[in-house]
């Protein structure tokens, strides 16, 4: 055997050994990832053979699967609208699955392993295999209204609404969406097509998954952070209408370069309220890095939480110098948040500075409606204190006051307006809750809605987030 053969043979060996040892690595322990993988149909084309739960909310059914003449089963989206899409997510043989319709797969199809027992009794008893049934948290009625709120003047954006006190997603609304039956059919390939192409990435939770730059917003955590720093809501801080980031000689300025209520210097209480730039630079230099990064990971800026849908953890981003800081401190440079992590910061306040864990599956039923697990309401962390919690409430209200299109509500609420480009109009926002019916929310309309570059979160999202405060009807 000449030595090229040799060698030849040699490479052979290696990359079959290079290939066993890839397979064992896969079936041992990628096995699961693999399963799971929302290319993978193989996992989705039980829902033929097999009748899969529904995903339901209250009394309202939001995916089922009907049985075909054929024996085999479709799954269909009852309430028909593209308000739900983005949480339900999609089931089909040609596209495979999204949101919750591919994180619960195995208990909608039956073969979760906290299932096991019901599954083997169900063989005993002879009976037909059955898949379980998702509950989830949502208001369907609040669930609409968020995303009307939103598709109405055209937005893109989102709207979360949370209940303080347990963590329950109330609402989790995106727009651009879609409606999950028009990925079934025969205009499905089409559809689908369509969606791929569309701006806005209609096919993305966005509520829970676009992370944005928050503005104003965050100025929420600078204030916790300075209130148990030795601050106070008379405590006194620069009105000047501009200020340099200090070690520097760039110099940041307030909304259209005015003076914080047209003076020198201003009361805490009145920066906030006014949301004046200037005076959270100044607080920051006395706050520093790390009491502003303690905070904002207290508040849950950077967590990630699972959902069974989409989402994304947001970032405070590093703080390597002072002037890092000080644009931080007002929601800028490289910080970012979701909807959702949002109108968790201002549930957190709402719950006297205690954060909840947001959850969104409320319950699993079996096929009989008996309830097989209940999600049980957990702490996240102690934000703050209910003292420094009370105190942060008290310059919403008065933030709610000073806001556009303040109309006399009892709203407690913070607004923001944040750059993300030179000659880009503004991400906007409002965050906001109702102490009388334990709900907060937290709303994000994308590159100023129809206003561009003259949009700030009191005129855009501000409207949106009242509205859905006023149609929450509390507990169904």
């Amino acid at each position: 055997m000449n030595r090229s053969i040799r060698l030849v043979s040699l490479f052979a060996i290696i990359l079959t050994a290079i290939l066993l040892v890839n397979m064992t690595v896969i079936q041992a322990f990628s096995e699961d990832k693999y399963a799971h993988n929302p290319r993978n149909m193989r996992g989705f084309m039980e829902m033929q053979t097999t009748p899969r739960g529904q995903i339901f909310a209250g009394n309202t059914v939001l995916a089922q699967s009907t049985q075909n003449p054929d024996e085999t089963y479709s799954r269909s989206y009852p309430i028909d609208s593209p308000a739900f899409g983005n949480l339900t997510g999609y089931l089909s043989t040609q596209f495979g699955a999204s949101e919750l319709e591919s994180s619960q797969n195995d208990i909608l199809n039956g073969t979760d392993d906290s299932l096991m027992k019901q599954n083997w009794l169900d063989a005993l008893a002879d009976k037909p295999k059955q898949g379980a049934n998702v509950e989830v948290t949502i208001d369907p009625a609040l669930q609409q209204a968020a995303y009307d709120q939103l598709v109405g003047p055209g937005y893109e954006g989102s709207a979360v609404a949370i209940q303080p006190s347990t963590g329950k997603i109330l609402a989790m609304a995106s727009n651009p969406g879609y409606n999950p039956n028009d990925l079934m059919g025969d205009s499905a390939e089409e559809t689908w097509a369509n969606l791929q192409e569309q701006e806005g990435q209609p096919l993305v939770n966005h509520a829970g998954a676009e992370t944005l730059p928050p503005g104003s917003i965050f100025k929420i955590i600078t204030t916790a952070a300075g209130l148990n720093n030795g601050f106070d809501p008379s405590s006194t801080l620069t009105g000047s209408n501009v200020i340099t980031l200090p070690d520097t000689v760039t110099e940041l300025t307030n909304y259209a370069n005015q003076k914080c209520n047209g003076q020198d210097a201003v009361t805490l209480q009145t920066a906030f309220a006014l949301s004046c730039n200037t005076a959270f630079v100044e607080m920051s230099e006395q706050i520093g890095a790390d009491e502003l990064r303690k905070y904002a990971k207290a508040f849950g800026v950077g967590e990630n939480y699972d959902l069974g849908v989409s989402t994304s953890a947001g970032t405070l981003g590093d703080l390597p110098d002072g002037a890092a800081t000080a644009q931080s401190a007002i929601g800028q440079r490289d910080v970012t948040m979701t909807a959702l992590q949002a109108a968790v910061m201002a549930g957190t306040v709402a719950n006297k500075g205690t954060r909840m864990q947001p959850y969104l599956v409320n319950r699993i039923t079996d096929a009989q409606m008996k309830d097989v697990r209940t999600t049980k309401p957990k702490k996240a962390d102690q934000a703050v204190n209910e003292e420094t919690a009370a105190t942060l409430t008290d310059l919403m209200y008065a933030s709610e006051r000073s806001s556009a299109g303040y109309d006399g509500n009892g709203f407690a609420s913070k607004t923001g307006t944040a750059e993300h480009g030179e000659g880009l109009a503004p991400h906007v926002w409002y965050v906001a809750f109702d102490p009388e019916r334990d709900i907060a929310v937290g709303v994000v309309v994308k590159n100023g809605g129809n206003l561009g570059e003259s949009a700030t979160g009191g005129k855009v999202s501000g409207p949106i987030g009242r509205a859905i405060l006023r149609a929450y009807q509390g507990e169904q």
